[in-house]
This record gives structure tokens, sequence and C-alpha cells, in this order.
């Protein structure tokens, strides 16, 4: 694949995955993170991560190597609803209470 197809791909991701995030922060009644700079650098990574890893791994936690362990970090990871709900946001700030 070339560096231009790669590119393009990346871009579709981003683009699926900003509207699936969107749809998924809404049906919990929750938003995705106002601020568009963040929100993009955490599109991108799992858009990467997709790309890179074929699956769509939180941009902002280690993977270990333990493919069993690793599921739990897949977006939306296991952490998520409970850190929106204490937090009022997950870790990597992509899906927010609506009251924050």
């Amino acid at each position: 694949m070339t560096e231009n197809n790669d590119a393009e791909k990346e871009d579709q991701f981003q683009e699926d995955i900003l509207l699936w995030a969107q749809d998924y922060a809404f049906s919990h009644g929750w938003m995705v993170n106002p601020n568009e700079k963040q929100l993009g650098a955490v599109i991108k990574g799992l858009a990467r991560n997709t790309l890179k890893l074929g699956e769509q791994f939180c941009p902002c936690r280690m993977r270990i190597g333990d493919p069993e362990k690793d599921k739990e970090i897949i977006c939306p990871c296991i952490y998520h609803e409970d850190e929106v709900k204490n937090d009022g946001h997950c870790h990597c700030h992509l899906f927010f209470a609506s009251d924050k």
C-alpha cells in the first residue's frame, strides 16, 4: 500500500470513528470532547491504531502484548463508563458526561 493510500485510508477511518463516537456518546447521554483539537488527536490515534494494529485500541493506554488483556483497551475500553461517571470524562477525553 502506498503512503498516499494509507493517508486516505486513515482519513476515512477518522471520519468513520468520529461518527461512531458521536453516535455512541449520544446513545449513552454523553457528548464527545467539545475541544476540537483534543478530539481530533484522539480520533487520529484511534484511526492509526485501527489501520496499523487492526483494532481500535485506545491511544491513551499502553498495550502489553497479551491479546486477552489488550482487548480491554479496545475503544470503548472497559474503563470508560466508570471514568465518565466518576471523572466526568474518560481517560482519553473522548467521551464526556453531558453535565460536565
